[in-house]
């Protein structure tokens, strides 16, 4: 792919999709190489442990930016500026070009993550390592909720892409109030 445009600048959008791309394809590549020597569950529990790490960085780096989590009395609106933080830990951690998601608050309180696209699943295809995959999105998700200050007491998934669902439904329910109690 040629990042140069007609007048020979270099498009920068295009280098960065670019690198994207190249870096998750050597994820994928790296993960094939290490199931092939060292067995799946080794390849799966190393990838989830990584990601794991990635995501509470991610986590405590949009926790310093939005400040403390609210504590309003009103732990639904309360939620609602928590999944608010969510959406931006997945926007830096994984952008618009490699995925599509969205969550919402349901009803009974969870917080429900909806995966329609995953850069992540469609690159360990592409390497030809989906057989024996395991997605770390519940590893992911625990990291983000740890940087962010709160305590998951649900944590699954109800569907996933890899397993040839439409969509992967991640299910997240965390410990209310989400403000940690101010000892006096």
């Amino acid at each position: 792919m040629s990042t140069d445009t007609d007048a020979g600048k270099v498009n920068h959008r295009a280098q960065t999709v670019e690198a994207y791309r190249l870096w998750w394809q050597h994820d994928a590549n790296w993960y094939q190489g290490v199931a092939a020597r060292f067995g799946q569950q080794v390849a799966n529990e190393i990838n989830a442990e990584a990601l794991r790490k990635v995501a509470l960085q991610v986590g405590q780096r949009v926790g310093r930016l939005a400040g403390p989590l609210p504590d309003t009395g009103d732990s639904r609106k309360d939620l609602e500026e928590l999944r608010l933080r969510y959406d931006d830990c997945g926007d830096r951690m994984f952008p618009p070009e490699l995925r599509n998601a969205s969550t919402e608050v349901a009803a009974d309180d969870l917080i429900v993550l909806t995966l329609k696209r995953s850069f992540a699943i469609t690159m360990v295809r592409m390497a030809g390592a989906l057989d024996g995959y395991r997605c770390p999105c519940t590893d992911v998700h625990a990291g983000w909720s740890e940087g962010l200050g709160v305590t998951l007491t649900e944590n699954r998934a109800e569907s996933c892409l890899r397993d040839g669902d439409k969509a992967c439904r991640l299910l997240m329910r965390v410990a209310t109030p989400l403000a940690p109690a101010v000892e006096g």
